[in-house]
């Protein structure tokens, strides 16, 4: 990186106990007359440092920098400035087609005849497989044995394929399966609170920061990290050495303060926190925390809080560094000498947290902790908090309003291990202690050990009918359970450990009993999940469960032995003891005492550098791997899990101009809060879907079609899965719910077809609903555009590239919503999709647009970012035209060179292939 040749005289050096650092100085910006430094957020001083430290007059300028310096927080206005994190973090569903897309992007360099090693990482980039694991098996000690087994036998292309990855790119470290979550290895052992680098022979300091490929990245920010989620192209591109370009973001100060009260959790809190600032509106916002209530907070519950960002909607969840901060770094192994620097160069350089500063926010949110209630969060958003007094009533008003059931059903004399019971609406059929968002959090999960050591001194037991699952998010976990001897009674009331990741959360839960899911399905019975994740989106978590509650761990516990949602767990009896009295949940709820008691004796700095000494080695599965060599990666056609994408194989070095859209149709128009859940392939292939008849067609038996998830290395497969969800609404396909619309173009087949990568085994007639794949099949087949019709929220949720690249692979040319979340946005524009967003007062419903029209778009090579475009849409039968107006969400001119290369690794790819 360019130096920025001592500009304002801004670098000074300063000692630690690991040796002298230059650092590159906020203060000589004061000093300089450029802005008031202590009165800039902390989160903003982060971007400040950024771009004074890679100052080079070309990507980064002189005015980049004048502009955070002066950031005025009341009128923060639209500059655009340019952020180089130090690294990258991707887990194994995203990053897997992230390492797909720089493998197909070094077989490019090789067709053009350039040096393929030009394609390296150039930023630290750790991946982590995590997301592979599933719950296949529950309740019994080789749980965890049978789990893996399946995973590396379901998944040992992808491995194999990472494995290769490892070898072949620089800068690149793979952390094996059966290891921990992501997030929470990223806290507890990659994150370092600050990096350094060498630049003319001086070892320069500057703050930790990332970008990762999965929306909880956010979880660092607990740690006083930078770091937030980008879709899984943004994240290559950032790998490849280019800065994310951003609109300096308004920041929400949350003043936290007072203590929690007796009985109360970090997930009642994160819950509360959630809901308020999604309330508040923080959207492409940062969130920064602080006030007194801080120091009554563990760093595991800031990190918590920061985890849960993406539920509230916010960018970052940002909590400072200080004193809490150095105390964890030493709980969790790091280095002393790392620590100091840490210390040393925070307050250097006005990165500690000093509550004398007089920050000034763009608008603010207070919380009393002691306000605090204990909390779910359901049945379908993470921000649906519902305090537990309340639960019950809740439940039976969403069994009748939501779920249209305001009679209750019963299923009769089900039989499942040896137990037969009925099953009714509301009972809890998942209950998971899953996701890095609590199992980080060592106060949560020691107080789920010691409500089922109550339990199980009463004899209580989670219902016959409940799949339980407890995943830690690290080995470490297991290490403080086990030391205090709680894993043997959480296994006793039912929770065996079956695998290290994301389970549950993710939509990973496995299959639910035959029996269990037949009654559910034969009497459409409204059955419910508590899980203590992050996600509880509909058709997520199971496409059984219509009612799904994150809740803390101990409350999953709870919950699996009361067995129902209706249940007033205040004043009624979740179960009964040896004798038959009745047992409340105050009998077995620990004291916050005898939380604090448990890990102050058994969780220590030693089970930390123990676990995570060995944290790349892997388990003996992972190391027999045969894993291919070399530098570019050997395709195979026959693989169903790895294929080369079609992105670059005919893409030339010139760049294309931008051309109208002319003569589209719609594929699908959907409503409001449309997740990238409902759009990315997610969980669950069914065998009768686009995807699953391909799958068969390569003679892949339905028992080991794995998930969505673990085959988004191969396009062919994601291609068909995209807006497949079983819990879609596509209004152009009234009365259907899942992956379907109506085609509206012609009967006969194409003359003359384009050459696609995609073929279809079904051809729909005009008129006729079908899959959503088969109809954009055939509309590419004509060389029909095609449009998507959104509404609020457009793709809010998990950051799935997928969702953005199935989009433009099945022909979509732009998207028109109401208003859309912040990194699918972005992932449209990184896959070359237009994303427009309806003007004020506008959407497809005021407009009376039903979809059946024909569309034409009216942009061309001088398109400017948040410009006003014009849309008429034409009535195929009458001939009659509505003409309107809407915004172009290419917000800044880095985004508008995306979309002019067809993408952001187009974009990247070109000048490398220019270049060298």
């Amino acid at each position: 990186m360019t130096d920025s040749k001592n500009q304002w005289n801004a670098k000074k050096k300063f000692q630690s106990d690991k040796g002298e650092y230059v650092a590159y100085s906020l203060k000589a910006l004061e000093e300089a007359g450029l802005g008031e430094i202590d009165k800039l957020p902390y989160s903003i001083k982060v971007l400040l440092e950024s771009c004074l430290r890679n100052l080079d007059g070309h990507t980064v300028t002189e005015e980049h920098v004048k502009a955070l310096a002066g950031y005025n927080a009341k009128d923060v206005g639209e500059q655009e400035v340019p952020f180089s994190p130090g690294r990258v973090v991707l887990q194994d569903f995203t990053g897997v087609p992230a390492v797909v897309d720089l493998a197909a992007c070094r077989s490019a360099m090789d067709r053009w005849g350039k040096d393929t090693s030009n394609v390296n990482p150039l930023s630290r980039v750790d991946l982590v497989i995590d997301h592979s694991v599933q719950v296949d098996e529950f309740g019994k000690p080789q749980a965890i044995k049978i789990n893996s087994e399946m995973e590396f036998k379901r998944n040992q292309e992808r491995y194999e394929f990472l494995k290769w990855g490892k070898q072949a790119f620089s800068n690149f470290s793979v952390v094996p399966p059966e290891t921990g979550i992501v997030h929470q290895v990223n806290l507890e052992y990659l994150a370092k609170g600050v990096l350094t680098e060498e630049r003319d022979g001086e070892q320069v300091a500057f703050p930790d920061s990332l970008v990762g490929t999965d929306s909880h990245t956010t979880m660092i920010n607990g740690l006083g990290v930078t770091g937030w989620g980008v879709g899984g192209i943004e994240a290559e591109a950032c790998m490849l050495g280019q800065p994310i370009f951003m609109l300096i973001p308004e920041v929400v100060g949350f003043e936290l303060t007072g203590e929690l009260k007796e009985g109360t959790t970090a997930t009642d809190l994160v819950l509360t926190v959630t809901q308020m600032l999604r309330k508040h509106g923080v959207v492409g916002k940062f969130v920064e925390f602080h006030g007194p209530g801080l120091a009554s907070l563990t760093l595991a519950d800031r990190a918590t809080i920061a985890n849960m960002a993406p539920e509230y909607g916010a960018t970052m969840g940002y909590f400072p560094i200080d004193q809490k901060t150095l105390d964890y770094l030493h709980l969790t192994g790091r280095d002393e000498d790392q620590i100091d620097l840490v210390e040393k160069y925070t307050k250097e350089n006005g990165f500690w947290r000093d509550d004398n500063y007089d920050i000034e926010y763009s608008s603010s949110l207070k919380l009393d902790l002691g306000d605090v209630e204990p909390s779910l969060a359901g049945p379908k958003n993470p921000h649906e908090r519902v305090i537990m007094s309340e639960m019950q009533g809740d439940f039976r008003m969403h069994c009748e309003k939501t779920f249209n059931k305001p009679e209750k059903t019963t299923a009769k004399d089900v039989e499942f291990r040896g137990n037969t019971f009925d099953l009714t609406d509301g009972d809890i059929v998942i209950a998971a202690i899953t996701s890095c968002t609590n199992t980080s959090n060592p106060a949560v999960m020691m107080a789920a050990g010691l409500v089922a050591r109550k339990a199980k001194a009463l004899g209580l037991k989670a219902k016959p009918w409940v799949k339980t699952s407890l995943a830690p998010g690290s080995r470490v976990v297991t290490k403080y359970l086990d030391d205090a001897d709680l894993t043997k009674d959480l296994e006793d009331v039912g929770f065996f450990t079956v695998g290290y990741g994301c389970t549950t959360c993710i939509g990973n839960s496995g299959p639910l009993p035959e029996p269990i899911e037949k009654a559910i399905i034969d009497e459409d019975l409204v059955a419910c999940s508590v899980l203590s994740g992050n996600r509880n989106f509909e058709g997520r978590v199971s496409p059984y469960t219509k009612g799904n509650y994150l809740a803390s761990p101990p409350l999953v516990v709870a919950y699996a032995i009361a067995g129902t949602t209706d249940i007033d767990m205040y004043n009624d009896p979740i179960g009964q003891d040896q004798d038959g009295n009745d047992v409340f949940l105050k009998d077995i709820w620990p004291s916050n005492e005898e939380v604090r008691e448990a890990i102050n004796q058994f969780v220590s700095r030693d089970d930390f550098t123990e676990k995570y000494a060995e944290v790349y080695e892997g388990p003996e599965e992972w190391q027999k791997l045969d894993a291919p060599t070399g530098q570019t990666f050997a395709w195979s056609d026959e693989s169903t899990y790895i294929q080369e994408p079609p992105f670059f194989v005919d893409m030339g070095l010139d760049v294309p101009e931008i051309e109208p859209v002319k003569g589209a149709r719609c594929l699908a128009k959907v409503g409001d809060n449309t997740t990238t859940d409902h759009i990315s392939p997610a969980g669950v292939i069914p065998t009768d879907s686009p995807a699953g008849r391909y799958l068969i067609g390569k003679g892949v038996e339905p028992k080991m079609f794995n998930s969505y998830g673990s085959r988004r290395g191969n396009d062919q497969v994601m291609t068909r899965g995209t807006f497949g969800n079983v819990r879609l609404k596509n209004q152009l396909a009234p009365g259907t719910e899942g992956g379907y619309t109506t085609y509206l173009g012609p009967d006969e087949e194409a003359e003359n077809p384009p050459k696609l990568n995609y073929t279809s085994d079904y051809s729909p007639s005009n008129g006729e609903q079908c899959f959503i794949y088969d109809a954009a099949v055939k509309y590419m087949q004509h060389r029909i555009p095609t449009v998507v019709l959104g509404g609020i929220n457009y793709g809010m949720g998990s950051s799935r590239d997928w969702a953005a690249k199935g989009t433009f692979l099945q022909g979509v040319k732009a998207v028109i919503a109401k208003s859309y979340e912040r990194i699918h946005r972005s992932n449209l524009i990184g896959m070359g999709v237009l994303p427009l967003q309806f003007q004020d007062g506008d959407t497809h419903e005021s407009l009376g647009l039903t979809g059946h029209e024909i569309y034409d778009i009216d942009v061309d090579d001088n398109l400017e970012p948040m410009s006003e475009v014009w849309v008429t849409a034409t009535d195929p039968e009458t001939g009659d035209k509505k003409e309107f107006s809407v915004d172009c969400r290419i917000d800044t001119p880095a985004e508008l060179d995306y979309y002019r290369n067809g993408g952001i690794l187009h974009m990247v790819l070109r000048r490398m292939g220019n270049e060298a």
